[in-house]
This record gives structure tokens, sequence and C-alpha cells, in this order.
């Protein structure tokens, strides 16, 4: 009963019919989910778990709330998760593909074009990435006038929701925060291109250019959920952190120079604890990571001592682990399993200059793009070996369905062995890159590929030595 119930509820949504008298505080969250990863989902509002909610056999949910209150609330069907606004009165179904996640969400019901308003929001802004890379060489007039021409564009959209639909205040006040953090995002990302790729352009910035940064809040509570905001915050801590830079290691990402710098950005200018935590969690764990000796690993710890960050001994103890993958260690001991099952280490492996990348099944977009990368390196440097390892435990046959799945070249594929660490330190590696020569020594450790150009500078690098 209870799921024929669901499924007429659907038909009536779908419908554009509303049998719920006025003034409804109920709320209804239901939907199906086509190729499932898990038999469940789960909705949350700012981190803490609101229900899990289990699939029926045709991979359908759905349960009506009574005290939900208005916001953002997180939908999360692992390893992916997605935003959605929820009111009172309101009865939103998801339909979703896990093949493509993101772009295949689609809500609909009463209320829900909010959510997916803040949706195609979120979708632009990763199409930004390709914008950036399409206009970033221009002059900062132009690109001003395009960004101004995005930003009309949203609101305008904004308006005819708003002509379309009852939206409340609090509604109104988080999605012209999404367009405006859009807005200001394109900036500061064309900001830090400038500045570090054509530093003679930079000169020609007008002065009003970032006019907006005298406005920001860096601890809007209300916000920080909002994957717009926080991408935002992110990158106006990384233009920042570059503007003054009179060294090339300052312009390095991964340097200890640079994500010092990060982490007293945000220690001085947030307010929200949650936020802050956040962001220095991440810029901590990153120093700890691409350090590559001791006294860079003691420079970040005293650092986060003197401003009493409160994951201390969480990070003590990642400090013991990178300190066995600093430059100059070997790591031919280290264990691995291959695809059939039998146990091997690094040095039995490695017969020429490798370089060693990490992933997980849980993270399925990053462990295609990067198998995607790659597979292209693998063809244009064929003197260098290049190793995927995945850092999951217990998890074997679950791996090598992966591999199968999405058709992996077995013949560098290993997963770490002999773990005496858990998950929860490896999943830090997942970014990192270790380039080592034959014999298994590192010979450069503070590498990531976030930046496809510079990594290849890096890998030019590691070949003329």
């Amino acid at each position: 009963m209870k799921y024929a119930w669901l499924l007429i509820g659907f038909l009536l949504l779908l419908s554009g019919c509303n049998n719920q008298p006025e003034g409804d505080q109920h709320v209804f969250v239901g939907g199906q989910i086509n190729n499932p990863e898990t038999d469940y989902v789960v909705l949350s509002k700012e981190d803490s778990i609101i229900d899990t909610l289990y699939l029926n056999q045709q991979n359908q949910f759905g349960k009506e709330y009574d005290d939900l209150e208005s916001g953002i609330y997180t939908f999360k069907h692992s390893p992916e998760n997605q935003i959605m606004y929820l009111e009172p009165g309101d009865s939103v179904v998801i339909w979703l593909n896990t093949l493509d996640f993101d772009r295949s969400l689609n809500f609909s019901g009463d209320g829900a074009e909010k959510s997916n308003f803040l949706l195609d929001i979120f979708i632009r802004n990763l199409d930004n990435n390709d914008l950036i890379l399409q206009y970033y060489k221009i002059k900062p007039e132009r690109f001003a006038e395009i960004t101004d021409s995005i930003r009309d564009d949203r609101m305008q959209s904004l308006e005819r929701l708003e002509e379309q639909e009852e939206l409340s205040d609090t509604y109104l006040k988080l999605a012209k925060a999404s367009v405006n953090y859009e807005f200001y995002d394109l900036r500061e990302r064309y900001s830090f291109l400038i500045h570090k790729y054509y530093p003679a352009l930079s000169a020609e910035i007008p002065e009003n250019f970032n006019n907006y940064r005298e406005h920001i809040n860096f601890s809007d509570e209300d916000l920080e959920d909002l994957y717009v905001y926080t991408n935002f915050l992110d990158d106006y801590l990384r233009s920042k952190s570059i503007e003054d830079c009179q060294t090339k290691e300052c312009y390095n990402l991964n340097s200890l120079q640079n994500l010092s710098k990060r982490i007293e950005l945000t220690d001085s200018l947030f307010k929200n604890d949650k936020l802050k935590h956040k962001f220095i969690d991440r810029f901590a764990t990153q120093s700890i990571i691409m350090s590559e000796t001791d006294r860079g690993i003691d420079f970040v710890l005293n650092l986060l001592k003197s401003i009493d960050y409160a994951r201390l001994d969480y990070i003590e103890r990642l400090s013991r682990m990178q300190r066995s993958y600093l430059k100059g260690n070997s790591i031919a001991d280290k264990g691995l399993i291959d695809t059939n099952g039998n146990k091997t280490t690094y040095g039995e492996i490695i017969d020429k200059p490798s370089i060693i990348m990490s992933w997980s099944i849980y993270a399925l977009d990053h462990h295609q793009w990067l198998h995607k990368i790659v597979k292209d390196l693998r063809e244009k440097y064929p003197e260098i070996d290049f190793y995927t390892v995945n850092i999951d435990g217990q998890t074997y046959e679950n791996w090598l369905r992966v591999l199968e799945t999405f058709g992996y070249d077995k013949k560098y594929e290993y997963q770490i062995a002999n773990r005496n660490i858990g998950n929860d330190m490896y999943k830090n590696y997942l970014t990192k890159v270790l380039f080592v020569d034959r014999k298994g020594v590192i010979q450069k450790g503070d590498i990531s590929y976030s930046s496809i150009k510079d990594f290849e500078e890096d890998i030019l690098e590691f070949l003329n030595k």
C-alpha cells in the first residue's frame, strides 16, 4: 500500500494537481533514481541528517514531513549530492540518472521551480570553467562587459520566475545571492589567471573591477550550504593569495608559502566557525600532504598551533603518515595488490621513471576524469609509466567491478595493501601525485593535477633531470 500511494502521489504531481489544503505546512519529498548506486537517499540540512529514504523495487522513494523549516537541504545519493530548496507546502519529486547526476536531475511538483533555478545556476557555474578558458586572455574591460551581461541574464530569469511563482523573501535573498556570487566568482577567476599568467594585463584591470569585495559577507550562515557562495570564497582566497607575489613559488598553489597565506586569510576574515573550519581543514590537510621536508611539516604544525586550530590531533596523525612520503624517501617496500589478487610492492613493479596517482571508487567524477587524463598522458609521454592506485580498503571485488565497468587498463591498476591507517587518511591523497625514479625513490611530491598546463610542465622538468 505504501508504494501504491507513492505512485499515485507521483502521478498527481506530474499532472499538475494539488490536493493540499491552502496553508498546509506539510512537505513531500519523493522521486525515482535510474541506475542507482545504493538502495537509499539521504536528506540533510546543515550537515545534520534529516532522514534516510530507501528505494523500492521500482527505485522510487517518498515521504511526507510535518515540520521541515524553509531553507536549503542536501539530497544525497552516494557518492553524489545536490541541494534543493524546501518550504512548508512544497511537494517535490526528484528524477535523476546517476550516469549524469547533475545534468539529468530535475525537480517537479509544487515548489520545484525554486530548486530548478538554483540547479540551473549550479550547472551554469560549472560551464563557466570553459567560458573562463575561452575569455581570460581578453582585455579586462571586455571581460567586465561579458560578466555584466551574464548577471543581467540571470537576474531576468529570476524576475520571470518571480512573476510566475509566489516566492518568499528568504528564497529571493538566496536566489539573488546565487546570481551575484556567480558573477563575483567569474571576476575572481579572471583576476587569478591574469595575475598568474598575464601580469602585464593586470595593470589594465579597472579600479572598480573588484568593487564587490567591499560588500562580501565571509560568514553568511544562510548561504553556507550554497555551492556558488562557497566556491566564490575559495576562489577569492586563491586570487588574494597571489596578488602580492614576488617569487614563482608564491604562485604555486600547493606551496607552503601560498597555502599558509590562505590559512592566515581565512583565520582573519571568517567569523562563521563552520565556514572557517571547512576552509582551514582543507588548506591544513593540503599543506601537510604537499610538504616535501620535515621542516615544512613542522612549519605547518606551528602555524596551526598559533591560530588555535581545532583539529590539531588529526593533522598530527596525518603528519606522521606524510613523513614517509617525503622527497628522497623510498616507497619500494610499500604493499600493493594487483588485479589478479596477488600481493606485490612498488619495488617489484617499477622499472623506469614513474608517476603514481590515487583514486577512489566512491569519487565517480574524479576517477573518470583522472583515467581520461592518464590515458592521454601515457600516449604523450611513453618514457614514463603512469600508475593509478586505488586507496579503498576491503573493496577488492568492487574495485574490479569498477575497472571492468569503465574499461580501465588493468596493466597499470593496483590497490593499496597492508593498510594500517584508516581510509579517512588515504582519501586526503586523491589529488596528490608522486614522481619516483626507477628505484622507487620519491623525486617530487608537492604536485597535484588541478592544472593540466602546470602538471605537464612538471612532467617535462621530471624527464629532463
